[in-house]
């Protein structure tokens, strides 16, 4: 994919400093690939396609348009891997009902604060995956509590039975759960490929930054169209699982 358009965030001595170390090797999409839907709720997503200061007034946590485009986006490359029966796989929080255990997002975050106060009513489960992309019966839900889908999860047991060995990962916020779910399946050896127009934030120059930063260490970063074309043009594989 040509990162060209992300670039633009980079001071020119920071990309050849990158370009001089020898980061940003192709990876490659692996054999065994699992596709990770990483925190498309409503609570990311907000409820409907709207900017994303006038979103986040309802979902604090809410992305506005950048998630809605990437839900299109999502929705193809779902479509593709379940025709395969290759396996998809969804990460959504989930905390108790006075939010005792979010633990230190109840530090950072003041919506987290307004939620555990009681302060904050929602017309339907935060952590429900949005209509859009609603997972089918055969896929994957798991349930986390911080940034990254491996931390104090079973997601790499399931990869070990599943038997992956790489993962096409979409979803928001690219420079958070994203982000820390792609570090931590580098440091599992997996092979990663991060698909940009699948992935939102709500800060524009945090997606831009992320993206060029995981494209230099952790991951392949790439487009749906890529990974629509990869997947029609490798050798059919036995389903996995």
């Amino acid at each position: 994919m040509d990162l060209e358009p992300y670039l633009k965030a980079f001071a020119a001595d920071d990309l050849a400093v990158m370009a001089a170390a020898g980061y940003g090797q192709p990876m490659g999409f692996g054999q065994r690939p699992a596709l990770m839907v990483v925190d498309a709720t409503w609570a990311f997503c907000g409820d409907r396609p709207e900017p994303v200061l006038e979103a986040i007034a309802r979902w604090p946590n809410a992305c506005g348009l950048p998630a809605w485009q990437a839900i299109a986006v999502i929705a193809p490359l779902l479509a593709a891997f379940r025709r395969r029966a290759w396996p998809v796989i969804y990460t959504v929080g989930q905390w108790r009902a006075d939010r005792w255990d979010m633990g230190s997002w109840l530090w950072k975050h003041g919506g987290s604060q307004q939620e555990a106060q009681g302060q904050r009513a929602y017309d339907r489960d935060p952590n429900e995956v949005v209509t859009a992309l609603y997972p089918s019966a055969q896929d994957l839900i798991v349930a986390k509590q911080k940034p990254s889908a491996f931390f104090g999860t079973p997601l790499q047991s399931h990869l070990t039975l599943l038997g992956c060995d790489s993962l096409v990962v979409t979803g928001g916020t690219t420079s958070g759960c994203v982000r820390a779910t792609v570090v931590d399946a580098f440091s599992a050896n997996y092979k990663v490929a991060v698909v940009a127009d699948g992935c939102f934030d709500r800060s524009g120059t945090s997606h831009a930054v992320s993206l060029v930063d995981m494209s230099a260490k952790y991951a392949d970063i790439v487009s749906a169209a890529e990974v629509l074309g990869w997947l029609d043009a490798c050798e059919p594989l036995p389903p996995v699982g």
